[in-house]
């Protein structure tokens, strides 16, 4: 699927004290994803870190419409074989058949079994650390039709560090073992369109927009003014325990909360199970004494990039008690 490489940097972005995107990192995709990667070298001989460059490179780190409406990583066409959902997007030729999964984890699986198709046959008579005969013996049995695919992968994996994960992979194979797979994996949870009209319709829908949440605790599910399931946090709690009960991993959650690693929460704490929004329920409101960026957007469940945009200001920007806070465009 992937045509055009444009790729000047490849940053491996650590995380900052607030998120300031609603798009994935490169470093949080590869956290995502690095441990299936691993599965499914130990369990089809093909090398983790071709499975996860070729996510990256296909999937824009997570962040492409396929990725978040389709669950689908890597960019592959519905062909004559499949006979499952779909999803269409513009590629060589307009509204392109693109298969869709339940979840991003059926996408790797269904990666690995479409790699053992005759046409590439020969990758597996490569050794599975060899990721440079693999990135090209991709190109030349056709997966892409950029000229630059290979050399793309290959500087995504270098610049990564990727083949470490191959290492992994080669202990497993060795022991003759096949690592435990998560009960829960990071995937996108959307439902599923039953015809080409509704996946259309279902452009606007992405895998943090989810209608659906269940509660394996105690917790209550509230909703906000401007219509965000949330909980309050209980002593004890952390991001990691509630990402766990909501199935749902822990880095969407700090996405959906502006939270970083570092965050610790104290029983009383909102925890947003949806995104925040990019407007809040009230036009304009007064900060009081104590007041931070970070306090407005959480309470009020706007977005802490849209907020500060709003109000021509940053995170860190000071906020003095009086000040009229813009909540949402006039």
């Amino acid at each position: 699927m992937y045509k055009i490489v444009l790729l000047s940097l490849c940053i491996f972005c650590t995380s900052t004290a607030f998120a300031g995107s609603d798009e994935l990192t490169r470093g949080e995709y590869i956290e995502m994803w690095k441990e299936e990667a691993v599965y499914q070298m130990a369990t089809h001989r093909i090398p983790a870190s071709i499975t996860l460059a070729q996510g990256i490179l296909e999937s824009r780190d997570g962040n492409s419409r396929l990725a978040k409406e389709g669950n689908n990583h890597f960019g592959i066409k519905c062909h004559s074989d499949w006979d499952g959902k779909r999803i269409y997007e513009d590629d060589d030729q307009r509204n392109e058949c693109f298969r869709q999964y339940r979840n991003a984890r059926e996408s790797f699986d269904d990666h690995s079994d479409f790699l053992k198709k005759a046409r590439y046959a020969q990758l597996f008579e490569l050794e599975m650390t060899d990721y440079k005969g693999w990135a090209r013996g991709l190109k030349e049995c056709g997966y892409a039709t950029s000229p630059e695919y290979a050399k793309s992968l290959i500087r995504i994996i270098e610049e990564n560090n990727l083949q470490q994960y191959d290492e992994q992979g080669v202990q497993y194979a060795q022991r003759k073992e096949v690592p435990d797979r998560k009960e829960t994996s990071p995937q996108a949870r959307i439902p599923q369109s039953p015809d080409r009209k509704s996946a259309k319709r279902s452009a606007t829908t992405s895998q943090d927009d989810r209608t659906e949440i269940t509660l394996a605790g105690n917790h209550e599910i509230n909703v906000s003014d401007n219509n965000i399931k949330y909980i309050i946090a209980r002593e004890g709690d952390t991001r990691e325990s509630i990402a766990r009960e909501i199935d749902l991993n822990v880095l969407i959650l700090n996405r959906f909360n502006d939270f970083n690693a570092k965050t610790e929460l104290k029983a009383g704490d909102i925890v947003y199970l949806q995104p925040k929004r990019m407007r809040a329920a009230q036009t304009e409101y007064v900060a009081v004494e104590g007041d931070t960026w970070f306090s407005i957007s959480h309470a009020k469940g706007i977005k802490l990039k849209q907020l500060c945009k709003l109000n021509g200001a940053t995170p860190e920007s000071p906020l003095q008690p009086g000040t009229k806070v813009v909540m949402k465009k006039q």
